[in-house]
């Protein structure tokens, strides 16, 4: 696809329009390191737009009963595995999505509205008759404008776990994706038009986190807030919706994931499910085993047999079906785990890659890297790196290796 022909405007009441801030931001193609296109940044006005059409939508929105919604979410998932393929390159070009794993992202994307396509039916009060003579009824009823703010990681299946159970128990909802993978969102505004659900349930707003992140945390009219991504944003988010209306609040944040392997395991199902965990879609998700704690007397074998797993996976151009390993998302991705990669070089044993490299002498990658013998309070064992990055330690009795796997400030992920 030319430059020209990348949806860049805000999906606003069922209609793509240009940004009243006029601003725009670069997205770059983390391969090529070529400019994508420039997309629209939403403002203040933009904004209050999206959420005026969701307060409009929502009037009668609430009131569609659940056999008129479930077939609008059934030929949405229908037209997104349509569009597989339109969707797997806007996310290629937009944060070097592998074909592979966008098999997968459309699966569970698509499989998301299906599942939540009659999940209203399940929306269910609760009666009480403790008090003689009396019955208490507790009624759920939706907030009315809801928020939601993604990350670039998995933008199509964050956009459908948010969306999806929003709209399905009868809210309407301002989205905003992340201004380093905008366009497969944009193009799943296109396809929830095309699905025929009235303007103004789904918003599609791009822009900073700063900026119009920022906005939509301190909205006066939107009722809840939901945000993936950063301990530090969340943090953030949290003090906004304080601040502002009180709104309320669903945070999901990073994660330093642990897996033990004790000497009994099938090693090598274990060394294919770790090996997966911190690899696949460049160890770009807050799930990934990027801690593995090994019984000691099967150490050496897990490390020889993991490492060359890593390193018979294919690193390359997305664009390519039989990349498995593409680019970190952007510069500053990359760079941030350069930094931790010279840290964890201080602090323990490099077994294999420890360095950024290119494909044809472009992009942003990240060799894949195992590191061993780290001690548990190096930044390399602590941080979330959000790269293919793993620490391998070994340890001697089943109680440490729960004390070392549960000492981390993170709740992501585990096994």
């Amino acid at each position: 696809m030319a430059q020209s022909q990348f949806e860049n405007r805000l999906f606003i009441n069922n209609e793509f329009v240009d940004a009243k801030s006029k601003s725009t931001f670069p997205v770059f193609n983390p391969a090529t390191e070529v400019l994508v296109t420039e997309v629209a940044q939403a403002g203040e006005l933009d904004v209050n737009d999206a959420v005026d059409a969701a307060t409009k939508a929502f009037t009668t929105w609430k009131e569609v009963p659940v056999t008129q919604r479930a077939p609008l979410f059934a030929k949405l998932a229908e037209l997104i595995r349509r569009d597989a393929d339109e969707l797997w390159t806007l996310e290629q070009v937009a944060m070097g999505r592998t074909y592979s794993f966008s098999r997968f992202e459309i699966m569970g994307t698509a499989g998301l509205f299906d599942m939540y396509a009659s999940a209203g039916m399940y929306v269910q009060g609760k009666s009480s008759l403790n008090t003689p003579g009396m019955v208490a009824l507790t009624l759920k009823q939706p907030f009315g404008v809801v928020a939601a703010i993604i990350p670039w990681n998995v933008s199509l299946i964050m956009f459908a776990l948010k969306v999806a159970p929003a709209i399905a128990a009868g809210n309407c909802i301002v989205i905003k994706s992340s201004e380093k993978s905008p366009l497969g969102c944009l193009k799943l505004g296109e396809l929830i038009k095309e699905a025929g659900f009235p303007p103004g349930v789904v918003n599609i707003v791009s822009g900073f986190g700063h900026i119009t992140g920022k906005l939509m945390a301190e909205h006066m009219n939107i009722r809840k807030i939901a945000f993936t991504g950063s301990v530090a944003t969340g943090k953030k988010v949290m003090q906004m919706a304080a601040g502002s209306n009180l709104k309320n609040v669903t945070l999901e944040l990073g994660g330093k994931s642990p897996a033990i392997i004790f000497a009994d395991a099938d090693l090598e199902r274990a060394v294919h499910a770790v090996e997966f965990s911190i690899h696949h879609n460049s160890g770009q998700h807050c799930q990934a085993n990027s801690r593995v704690f090994v019984e000691e007397s099967v150490m050496d074998k897990f490390i020889e047999r993991f490492s060359a797993l890593m390193r018979s996976r294919k690193v390359g151009d997305p664009a390519e079906k039989d990349t498995f390993h593409g680019p970190q998302c952007d510069k500053g991705q990359r760079d941030r785990i350069v930094s931790l990669l010279e840290s964890g070089k201080k602090s323990g044993e490099l077994v294999m890659g420890g360095v950024s490299t290119t494909v044809n002498g472009k992009g942003y990658y990240i060799e894949p890297t195992i590191f061993k013998n780290v001690p548990d309070g190096a930044a390399i064992s602590r941080e979330e790196v959000f790269g293919p990055v793993v620490v391998v330690n070994s340890f001697k009795t089943e109680d440490e290796a729960l004390a070392r796997a549960n000492d981390t400030e993170y709740g992501l992920f585990g096994k």
